[in-house]
């Protein structure tokens, strides 16, 4: 059956194109920042909070949970509300979280302020691609996802060197308190310069909501505590069975209700499903990657959280140059290549780091295998943004930034879950020798992921083709937009 689209959304003004990039760009750098500003800080927070490894999976997933969980619900927010209000309150919750995050003095309390922060996030990201789309037409939009890409690549680089600094030079509470100016800051800026635009559904989905939301919470917890009561307990056992039950109704559902939050009719586009299948194995071998990796150059070579931080930059820092290279490129090529090319590069640079890893190694040969990490993680970033909005109607934005933002944080939960569990042991953190011993196996397993990842690439068309969109237009607000279930 061919994909049916809903009428256009209203739009009420032509969006103007650099604020909107601007204020996007800036958003994402945020939320994107906070996903890995902690990492060079881990061993600090062990030290300080009393931690265990537990404990510091949960200070990197509490945020990643919250954000896959709720990610298609700030998406439906954004299209039923508003996409320029909901992604102000956004910004105004996820300082707000910051300060919270940044005034815990136990680790439970920095869980707790982390998840606030990830639930916030799920409504910024989603809402910066899809600002993005709307505002840029179809033959100019690969050059600026490419761009947003870019500054995803920079908080990516950044967020290492930030934390690695800031604990160095004050402490870890002002990783967090980082935030707070900048959102407030912000938010009054997005509600002035942001042209509104709500999405093709007026009505918001209750019972999705509660399905996918729980659904995600389920699969994303037990891959959490797998490494603490172990992967064949009743209580991950049965989190990923509940989970899974509850993704499948979330699907059931989809097809009875009237205004769906996914329309599953999107998965028999191509292009939509093969580029969720490489941001889900791109992310879940890069954040399981860098979350061992930080811990490996202090406690496994002895440097400081800064030093581990710059260190990490050959990897990391690529993006700024290389991802608006490809998203431009790939306007003209496809985004096949890319990602393709890409996943093989992160692959080859993983293994690279894993067979020479040994304590007391000397930097020259890892910078360079970092690097050829770094160069195909920045060949995916924006060519698998570009892939996901460039296979559905324009309309549809919003729902496809949300998929695909969930699948991928998903993606990083999963990495991080099953590169610790290789990694763990009672003696890890004994010697430089022991933790390097079970460093290499688990980073193999991460650079396996970005390797399983090509196949779905392959699989991705060579360019493409959007599905008609209505040529219906409207200038006025649907009268019977209401808060009810579907």
């Amino acid at each position: 059956m061919p994909y049916q689209s809903p009428p256009r959304a209203p739009v009420s003004a032509r969006p103007h194109q650099g604020w909107t990039l601007f204020l996007s760009s800036l958003g994402l750098f945020m939320v994107a920042l906070d996903t890995l500003v902690v990492a060079t800080a881990l061993p600090v927070l062990r030290l300080d909070l009393e931690a265990t490894l537990t404990d510091l999976e949960w200070t990197v997933n509490a945020y990643n949970l919250a954000f896959a969980c709720l990610l298609l619900t700030g998406a439906a927010l954004g299209d039923r509300f508003g996409r320029r209000r909901m992604y102000a309150v956004g910004l105004l919750g996820f300082a707000v979280a910051s300060a919270a995050a940044a005034l815990s003095t136990s680790v439970g309390a920095l869980v707790a302020a982390r998840a606030v922060q990830g639930a916030f996030a799920a409504v910024v990201m989603p809402l910066t691609l899809t600002l993005i789309s709307q505002a840029f037409p179809a033959e100019k939009r690969g050059m600026a996802i490419g761009l947003w890409g870019g500054v995803a690549g920079t908080a990516v680089a950044m967020g290492p060197v930030v934390g690695g600094a800031i604990t160095d030079g004050l402490d870890w509470q002002w990783i967090f308190w980082l935030n707070v100016p900048i959102g407030l800051a912000l938010a009054p800026l997005a509600l002035a310069r942001l042209t509104e635009s709500f999405g093709p559904r007026p009505r918001l989905d209750l019972v999705g909501l509660a399905l996918a939301g729980a659904g995600f919470l389920g699969l994303t917890w037990g891959l959490v505590r797998a490494n603490t009561v172990g992967w064949a307990s009743a209580e991950v056992v049965s989190a990923l069975v509940a989970g899974a039950v509850l993704v499948a109704s979330f699907l059931s559902w989809q097809r009875r209700a009237r205004s769906p939050m996914v329309p599953l009719s999107l998965f028999r586009l191509r292009g939509f499903t093969t580029a969720n299948g490489v941001s889900f194995f791109m992310y879940a071998s890069l954040f399981g990657a860098l979350f061992l990796m930080a811990q490996f150059l202090q406690t496994g070579l002895g440097n400081s959280p800064l030093e581990a931080g710059l260190r990490i930059l050959p990897w990391t820092a690529t993006p700024m140059v290389i991802a608006p290279v490809a998203g431009a490129l790939a306007d003209r090529w496809g985004n096949r290549p890319f990602m393709a090319a890409g996943l093989a590069l992160q692959a080859v640079g993983l293994g690279w780091v894993a067979a020479i890893a040994q304590p007391g190694m000397g930097y020259a040969q890892l910078s360079i295998a970092l690097t050829v990490a770094g160069i195909g993680t920045s060949m995916c970033f924006p060519t698998v943004a570009n892939a996901v909005m460039g296979a559905v109607p324009h309309q549809e934005a919003g729902v496809a930034s949300g998929t695909n933002s969930a699948i991928r944080e998903l993606g990083g939960v999963f990495g991080v879950a099953v590169l610790a569990a290789v990694f763990t042991g009672p003696t890890v953190y004994g010697t430089p020798d022991a933790f390097v011993d079970a460093f290499k196996p688990a980073l193999w397993v991460g650079a396996g992921l970005a390797a399983g990842g090509i196949v779905s690439a392959l699989l991705a068309p060579p360019r493409e083709v959007q599905p008609p969109e209505a040529t219906t237009r409207r200038t006025t607000r649907p009268a019977d937009v209401g808060l009810t279930g579907a």
